[in-house]
């Protein structure tokens, strides 16, 4: 009877200790996630000395690091820090707090251009999130880029330059969402950009294209004169999944909620609706450690995924087969596909969230690096639409690579938010024949909305939409610079391919602030449209500008749309549609 009640005593006495030991392990490692080693957590009782020599040890080294395999990330944890942050390639600051107020950067947070002239046009890769910046100095942020980066849930506590202030400092295209500027924001030499759910005190200067959805300050302007786009509202969004940390100091990934026809800030009046998912419950990937079985074998297990700062082989596809799946990157993460497979596949399922991802071609073509919802993909996911936010595609540049296409999105109801789709101009690998690439996007699911869509050089039709009820709320396109004859860039008769072509079939679809640019300095091959569409009653352009940047003589863009809208060449720059 005793032995009974002690066996009884001790089982639950085991089971009792093996929860208590289950929880603390999993609330130690929700308080201390393994990170990776490239990223670096700061809180404001370390030595401000400590952190800035941190800091600048990295921007040293990624400074000029265009190319280069560091990763890295930059962790702030609630507090007042005094720094000054210049943030280089590959490098993403992040703010751990529940609200962007929560971290305050008092000194600066910038991206400058390079050289005496402070030029911009290849500062890409590099973010900041969830952080506020108050400049000790007086003088605005600046914040001087182009594609591949992002601003997100910032909080300027003053101006906001989106260039150096030399003359002739060229930033080429930016982003920037759910961010608050308290004074001006200025444009200066910047040539394009979007600006998504922000508000501001004012907003001055433009040059070629710039777009304002759900701005709740718009500037005022009439296009083609002031080169504005503005959408009172932005018809659906549900803002980028985010670290953070909660009242215990446990790491969490924050999901904002859905969100329609919304205006400004989603923190305006206090932090961000979201659902907070403890990092428990995800999958932490460390680059040269996990390849696709492990990081499949944990998907499978229901796990959620956190890509560490750093670069990651595969040889075998990334599967995302389950519904509401988050996979965050982070610093930059980057996939190669090394034995011409795609990257990551993700199924014909609702909810997923993929952010914050670079996906290199790997040197065997692949038919496309990013493939959302399969070839039959047919459900409906207007309740729980998929969502795919700061995606960078690249075709050589860091390495000789090719793939047929960068991102084929079959699903219906996908949200994409902040993409660069780049076939490489210079770097390494660089060729028509070298990093082949046929096209950046392509669209054959319906109801597909984006926000943000840069996509360059390729060797076809730069963006492809098949599937009706299309979205597009800004593009930036430039034509390849490279095809070595009128031969090789030419198709059914016609010169070059349309930078953007929505099919014969598509019976809807509305596009916002559109530009399209020709730098044709390596060919002497013309392009025949820049646009091309259908004549169908539910499919509109608004607001649309191809540019002849510059190239050699004879060259040129004939007609900006189906055959129609003046040629832009050397004696031409400009042409514009209504």
């Amino acid at each position: 009877m005793n032995k009974t009640r002690r066996a009884k005593f001790d089982c639950a006495t085991w089971i009792a200790t093996l929860g208590w030991v289950l929880i603390h392990f999993t609330a130690s490692a929700q308080a201390n996630p393994n990170l990776g080693p490239n990223v670096f957590l700061f809180d404001p009782s370390m030595s401000m000395a400590a952190i800035q020599s941190n800091v600048d040890f990295v921007y040293a080294r990624q400074a000029r690091n265009e190319f280069g395999t560091n990763r890295y990330a930059f962790f702030f944890k609630p507090g007042q820090y005094a720094l000054d942050i210049n943030v280089g390639f590959y490098t993403q600051v992040l703010g751990l707090g529940q609200s962007p107020d929560d971290v305050t950067i008092n000194g600066s947070l910038h991206a400058e251009g390079r050289g005496p002239r402070h030029v911009a046009l290849i500062n890409f890769t590099r973010s900041a999130e969830n952080v506020a910046v108050l400049p000790t100095d007086g003088n605005p942020v600046t914040w001087a880029v182009s594609q591949g980066t992002s601003l997100r849930r910032v909080h300027i506590k003053g101006s906001l330059n989106l260039a150096n202030t030399n003359r002739g400092a060229w930033s080429s295209g930016g982003f920037l969402a759910d961010s608050r500027i308290d004074s001006q924001v200025n444009a200066l030499s910047q040539q394009q950009w979007l600006s998504r759910n922000d508000t501001w005190a004012s907003w001055t200067g433009h040059n070629w294209n710039m777009v304002f959805v759900g701005v709740s300050n718009p500037p005022a302007g009439m296009w083609p004169d002031i080169p504005y786009t503005v959408v009172a509202k932005t018809p659906l969004i549900r803002e980028k999944p985010y670290l953070s940390t909660d009242a215990r100091g446990n790491y969490v990934v924050m999901v904002p909620d859905l969100q329609t026809n919304s205006v400004g800030t989603t923190w305006a009046a206090g932090p961000t609706p979201a659902t907070s998912v403890p990092t428990g419950r995800f999958y932490l990937a460390q680059p040269g450690v996990d390849d696709a079985a492990s990081i499949n074998a944990a998907l499978s297990a229901g796990k959620h995924l956190i890509f560490t700062p750093g670069v990651y082989h595969l040889t075998n596809s990334i599967l995302v087969t389950r519904p509401d799946t988050i996979v965050l990157g982070l610093g930059f993460a980057t996939l190669i596909p090394d034995a011409g497979i795609p990257a990551m596949v993700v199924s014909d399922v609702g909810g997923v969230k993929l952010a914050g991802l670079i996906f290199d071609a790997g040197p065997i073509r692949s038919p496309y690096l990013l493939q959302v919802g399969g070839a039959s993909s047919s459900r409906d996911h207007a309740g729980d639409p998929l969502f795919l936010y700061d995606l960078v595609m690249r075709v050589g540049g860091a390495a000789g690579g090719t793939t047929a296409t960068c991102v084929e999105i079959n699903a219906n109801n996908v949200v994409g938010d902040n993409f660069w789709l780049w076939r490489a101009d210079h770097g390494t690998g660089v060729g028509w024949t070298q990093n082949a690439c046929n096209s950046g996007l392509v669209v054959n699911g319906n109801n597909v909305t984006l926000y943000g869509l840069f996509v360059e050089h390729h060797e076809q039709y730069q963006t492809l939409w098949n599937g009706n009820g299309g979205q597009v709320y800004f593009y930036q396109s430039e034509l390849p610079y490279d095809a070595p004859s009128q031969a090789a860039w030419s198709h059914d008769g016609i010169n070059g391919y349309a930078a953007y072509k929505v099919s014969n079939s598509v019976t809807n679809h509305q596009a916002y602030g559109l530009g399209v640019y020709g730098v044709f300095t390596k060919t002497t091959a013309n392009c025949f449209n820049a646009f091309e569409t259908p004549a169908a009653e539910k499919v509109s352009l608004h607001h649309a500008v191809d540019v002849w940047i510059t190239g050699q003589d004879g060259t040129e863009i004939t007609h900006l749309l189906n055959g129609t809208g003046s040629a832009v060449n050397s004696g031409n720059r400009t042409t514009t549609l209504n």
